[in-house]
């Protein structure tokens, strides 16, 4: 028989229950434990062990060349070349601010940059791209790029990376055709066709650039690279997806015009534009504009001053004057007159009027008169377009208003002025053709504050009020390009193009071909004429001849101009008074007279008659598409109006 000791007592049965249940909690417990160790290290061991391997893993973006700008000739006008960078990741520099900016003053010294520019670059260029590096400086010295590399960890988050860079082998020519690249915006990441891009790509901000950016572009490789703990690449990459060069755009541009139609507008050193066109299918040969840009300026990284100075100048140099430019036509416009008169039956081209000197139009306190108070006496159509005869063309203005339905604003729009031309060039303008309609509606509204929301829109030409409905001398005044009457440059060229080719209204155009990085054809481009329209043979030819007159008879107005050039051209000189500012001048000529194959138009604000400016800048456009040498202009001494 056994006995237990006084002091151990009976286990109750409540504390038992307690014991059971706390060690059933234990062991679900270590069971659970038990098998979710098994579940990480039996069942899952190689996931964990591919995310481990893809921790020391980086995927590394290898920008994609842009593809090359190429002149009809095949001359590159632009292209890419290398460039070391000096970049900031801010996100790897110290997080401490003491231990930040000594590593920022460490890297002014060694870099030049000032400490004060170095933190306000980072700044800016953060909170414009938040995810991408800060582009410091470009083309580093190579020095600086050893000296960097060796003390890597002495300058934690500072690289220099190679990077592509837009170049310009012709330097400042045709910027405002070619526009420029930027960063693609955080915004813009959002956008279907910039989907599969990530921030600090390239993308076409402005010009062909950005109308032919889907073509440029290339495609991003990839290079999968080891990286130690502090994020470094150690050895060779992994695998590597290269990047696909984007294709290359070829134009109808021809840089021998290009180039004359930028000296001939800097020499006069007043805004202006010239167009150059063949007349059969609107292949730009030249498109300029003054005041210019350098297109470098946009290369990165950007001169936050310079790209302040270029936007806030009051000359306006980024706007493109040749399909922007909206401006009162003066003269060039009576050709448009002329043939809305001989369709429309207010004149045939054998009628005389008497021009003597001025005009009595009703409600107007003096006569109308020419410039320079000439008298040209008894006018038929092609000697009234010699001489531009104002007082000849103000009397087709009166007979139009009153005897047909809009005739010369029906040909006017018929021949391409109004809306936009269709060129392949991001924001161009059209113009307007005044009608009765147009200003009645604003008459009507004139009693209406902030018509126009309080400023005249950009694109919107004739936004502002009047205090008076459509008469008679809107007419007369749009019958010599005068008035509410706006165009650009482009507008006139296709308009004088389609009389020289017989009713063809065609699509201006600066692209030709894409090419691939191989030189292998891609896409052609041949645009179709936007309509056709129906000129009499008769009524072209008594134009042209009127026109070939003005440049070549004599008393032609821009006889002391071509008089004695060797080819015969068919030209129109225009004189737009502008008040407050001096007259602009005009100039559209098409070339050769008897078969036209290309038609240049060009003016100058603030430069006075037709032929004193846009006379002499048309004409070295021609010479350049002619092969015309100086030697072979002989001098002549006009007896005509110098309008």
């Amino acid at each position: 028989m056994m006995f237990r000791p006084e002091d151990q007592r009976p286990m109750t049965s409540q504390f038992a229950v307690r014991v059971a249940v706390l060690s059933g909690i234990a062991l679900v417990a270590f069971a659970v434990i038990f098998f979710r160790l098994w579940y990480l290290e039996v069942l899952s061991a190689e996931e964990y062990l591919d995310q481990a391997q893809n921790n020391r893993v980086r995927e590394v973006s290898i920008q994609a060349p842009r593809g090359d700008i190429l002149d009809r000739a095949g001359k590159t006008l632009v292209r890419n070349r290398t460039a070391l960078s000096l970049q900031v990741r801010p996100d790897r520099l110290p997080k401490r601010p003491k231990q930040r900016n000594a590593v920022l003053d460490d890297l002014s010294k060694v870099s030049g940059i000032p400490s004060r520019r170095l933190k306000r670059e980072i700044r800016r260029q953060t909170r414009e791209l938040p995810a991408s590096p800060v582009t410091l400086e470009r083309d580093v010295d190579r020095d600086l790029v050893y000296f960097l590399r060796e003390r890597q960890d002495e300058f934690p988050g500072i690289t220099v990376e190679e990077v592509y860079v837009r170049d310009y082998p012709q330097g400042e020519l045709a910027p405002h055709l070619f526009g420029y690249v930027a960063e693609v915006g955080e915004e813009q990441l959002d956008e279907p066709q910039y989907e599969a891009l990530e921030p600090g790509d390239q993308i076409g901000a402005a010009g062909l650039e950005l109308q032919f950016d889907s073509v440029l572009r290339g495609r991003n490789g990839a290079s999968r690279v080891q990286v130690d703990a502090l994020g470094q690449p150690r050895g060779r990459p992994l695998s590597e997806v290269p990047p696909e060069t984007g294709n290359s755009l070829k134009l109808t541009l021809d840089s021998k015009i290009q180039r004359a139609g930028e000296d001939g507008l800097a020499s006069f050193g007043k805004p202006g534009a010239f167009v150059a066109m063949s007349i059969d299918d609107g292949s730009i040969l030249g498109m300029g504009s003054f005041p210019t840009f350098d297109p470098a300026v946009f290369t990165p990284p950007v001169s936050q001053v310079k790209y302040e100075a270029l936007f806030n100048d009051e000359a306006k140099p980024l706007a493109n004057r040749a399909s922007q430019g909206q401006y009162p036509t003066g003269s060039t416009f009576k050709p448009i007159t002329a043939l809305a008169s001989l369709d429309g039956g207010i004149l045939t081209a054998t009628e005389t009027i008497v021009d003597d000197g001025s005009y009595e139009l009703a409600g107007l306190p003096e006569p109308l008169k020419n410039a320079g108070d000439a008298v040209y006496g008894p006018l038929q159509l092609q000697r009234a377009l010699q001489v531009s005869s104002d007082v000849f063309f103000y009397t087709l203005g009166d007979r139009a208003d009153s005897q047909t339905d809009e005739a010369i604003q029906k040909w006017a729009q018929q021949l391409g002025l109004g809306p936009p031309t269709g060129l392949d060039l991001p924001y161009e303008a059209g113009g307007l053709i005044p009608t009765p309609e147009w200003r009645n509606e604003l008459y009507a509204q004139a009693a209406e504050p902030d018509s126009c929301g309080g400023e005249q829109r950009l694109y919107e030409p004739g936004c502002y009020e009047t205090d008076r409905p459509w008469s008679v001398g809107d007419n007369v005044n749009l019958a010599i390009g005068q008035g509410d009457l706006l165009a650009t440059p482009l507008q006139m060229a296709v308009a004088y193009a389609t009389i020289g080719n017989d009713g063809e209204v065609v699509r201006p155009h600066l692209a030709d071909a894409v090419v691939d990085p191989l030189g292998r054809p891609v896409q052609d481009f041949e645009p179709a004429p936007r309509r056709t329209v129906d000129i009499d043979p008769a009524y072209r030819k008594v134009i042209l001849d009127g026109l070939r007159d003005a440049a070549m008879a004599p008393t032609g107005t821009s006889y002391g101009v071509f008089g004695g050039f060797p080819v015969d051209i068919a030209g129109k000189t225009g004189t737009v008074e502008r008040p407050p500012n001096p007259d602009q001048s005009w100039y559209v000529a098409l070339a050769p007279y008897d078969n036209p194959q290309v038609v240049v138009a060009g003016t100058v604000e603030g430069g006075g008659f037709g032929s004193d400016t846009a006379a002499p800048l048309v004409r070295e456009i021609l010479a350049a598409y002619l092969d015309v040498k100086a030697k072979d202009i002989k001098d002549v001494e006009s007896t005509g109006n110098a309008e």
